[in-house]
């Protein structure tokens, strides 16, 4: 039989089929020695208890930052709400003043007033456009209940039956989404 090199993680020797186990170091220790490298109770439980407190102060600490967070959180969306709109508001005021202006002017003719209007309604389309608002004028086309209210229905024998003959009122849509349909006579058949 060859003998092997020893190494330390081989395991236990084998001689002739049975196994020689190393014998505990510990056991023969005496109680004293191990009484001695015994950790001191009140020493653990002050560690323990130190540990607990600086635990407690970090979860304090997390549960304000938390409440701050939400309150910080609410505060943003509150003002968000009242401040929406400000932008929108500051473009309106343009088209008030515009209005206001062709109030006040003295000795103005029929003339002078309607082409006043009609630059004040093509700045108040242009603010309207700027936030997204949209005319809906669907003057002529298929009748579309999503978006047109039908007020009546009218024989035409000019108009193509279900389309839209007169629009009574326009409708607005934000962003695609509906503000308000667009009031509407509809064609019926002759």
């Amino acid at each position: 039989m060859t003998a092997k090199p020893e190494r330390p993680d081989d395991g236990p020797e084998v001689e002739n089929g049975a196994e020689s186990t190393p014998e505990p170091e510990v056991a023969e220790r005496p109680a004293e020695e191990a009484a001695e490298e015994a950790p001191d109770p009140e020493a653990l439980l002050a560690e323990f208890k130190a540990k607990a407190d600086d635990n407690w102060e970090r979860y304090l600490r997390a549960a304000a930052e938390l409440e701050n967070v939400r309150k910080r959180a609410a505060r943003d969306v509150e003002n968000a709400h009242k401040f929406a709109l400000e932008r929108f508001g500051k473009d309106l005021l343009a088209v008030k003043d515009s209005l206001e202006m062709g109030l006040a002017a003295e000795n103005t003719d029929e003339t002078s007033l309607r082409e006043g209007s009609e630059s004040t309604l093509k700045l108040l389309a242009g603010t309207l456009e700027r936030f997204g608002i949209v005319e809906i004028d669907p003057a002529g086309e298929p009748f579309d209940p999503e978006f047109h209210e039908a007020m009546t229905m009218q024989p035409s024998a000019d108009a193509e039956p279900g389309s839209v003959l007169t629009v009574i009122q326009k409708g607005y849509s934000l962003n695609g989404r509906l503000l308000r349909p667009a009031m509407v006579v509809v064609a019926a058949e002759a």
